[in-house]
């Protein structure tokens, strides 16, 4: 199998400090860990082989923003998973967007912004087994 389209995402902060605090505890519900970490941003992954997800200050030092309809979608390996995560988020002081539950017949996922506003989902996605 070659490489993943997706080699990272990146999502805007006004305050690094406090984005990598809550997504380090965040993202240890999905066996992430930082695989980088620089003046202007930091970088969580699962495996140095797959894709991560990092926060960031604006190069052009203009305050972040989000995006209306952007969103970075994380993979749970269970619903259990994707509960337990939605709740962390919501413990460190995220926005529920979307309580965690069903969607379709094979989706399960929550919805939420992080302390910088920026759009989340956590899912699993049954196969037709389950």
């Amino acid at each position: 199998m070659g490489p993943s389209m997706i080699a990272y995402v990146t999502m805007g902060t006004n305050d690094l400090a406090r984005a990598a605090s809550f997504y380090d505890q965040l993202f240890a519900l999905l066996n992430a860990r930082r695989v980088w970490e620089m003046e202007r941003s930091i970088g969580w992954s699962t495996s140095p082989d797959s894709p991560a997800v990092a926060v960031i200050k604006p190069y052009d030092g203009r305050p972040a923003s989000v995006g209306n309809g952007n969103m970075i979608a994380l993979a749970a390996t269970s619903k259990v998973q994707v509960d337990a995560v939605h709740l962390k988020a919501l413990e460190l002081g995220a926005i529920d967007e979307g309580a965690a539950g069903q969607r379709g017949d094979r989706f399960y996922a929550g919805y939420f912004r992080d302390l910088d506003g920026n759009k989340l989902s956590v899912f699993f996605e049954a196969d037709s087994r389950e």
